[in-house]
């Protein structure tokens, strides 16, 4: 069984999504302080333009039971460190 799944963003409320891309947008570092741009609304369209490109995904963790965006390469590297482990027998 997979760790993790791919959770679409359009199953989400919308108060969760955007929770979820606040969290990702400051984890990543963006200046959110930006008092004459959009701030943090802007940062978050801008993150739900990458979810509809498909260049981040929504992906939730079943070991640790949370919900996290995520970038392909992300996703990718935890792809092959679960099946490293099943090879192992770790999981």
């Amino acid at each position: 069984m997979s760790r993790f799944i791919e959770v679409p963003a359009r199953m989400l409320p919308a108060d969760t999504l955007n929770a979820l891309l606040e969290s990702f947008v400051t984890r990543q570092g963006y200046d959110t302080t930006d008092t004459t741009g959009a701030g943090m609304s802007g940062w978050v369209n801008e993150v739900k333009q990458q979810l509809e490109r498909g260049e981040l995904l929504i992906a939730h963790d079943l070991e640790l039971e949370m919900t996290e965006v995520m970038t392909l390469e992300q996703w990718r590297k935890f792809g092959r460190d679960i099946a490293d482990d099943e090879e192992e027998g770790d999981i």
